[in-house]
């Protein structure tokens, strides 16, 4: 079956930064989310071909110790040859934390953005198939 999108999805707890030191931690991680973008798709379904768009909002319990930008990777990889066939498909990635006290209100947040908003700690998934989707 064909993957309709856009979707969206949580991930829960602490994002694996793309330079952690364990391997079976970044594995994991990978794993976790791969798991929770199946809830989302038919079973059984085919990577799509298309052009895409990747935002992840990471939402964390308390200011994050890291740096954002290593949170991307190994989220693109879990996804690769099960959303889409390769990560060379996506030609957009919006990141952003929001760490608590920000201050930050999401006007119209969908049905999933708001469920993250009220789990800390959370990975917000949304993968488009229009690259090009809110740009003005």
């Amino acid at each position: 079956m064909e993957i309709e999108f856009p979707l969206e999805f949580l991930v829960s707890g602490t994002p694996v930064s793309a330079q952690t030191a364990r391997a079976e931690s970044r594995e994991a991680w990978k794993a976790k989310v791969k798991a929770a973008s199946a809830n989302v798709i038919p079973s059984p379904h085919f990577a799509s071909d298309q052009r895409m768009a990747v935002t992840l909002y990471y939402l964390p319990e308390k200011p994050m110790v890291g740096d954002i930008d290593n949170i991307i990777k190994p989220v693109l990889d879990a996804l690769s040859r099960h959303l889409y066939l390769d990560d060379r498909q996506v030609e957009r990635v919006v990141v952003q934390k929001f760490e608590p006290g920000s201050g930050y209100q999401f006007k119209k947040p969908t049905a999933t953005l708001a469920r993250a908003l009220t789990h800390r700690p959370v990975l917000y998934v949304r993968i488009s198939n229009d690259p090009f989707e809110e740009l003005i």
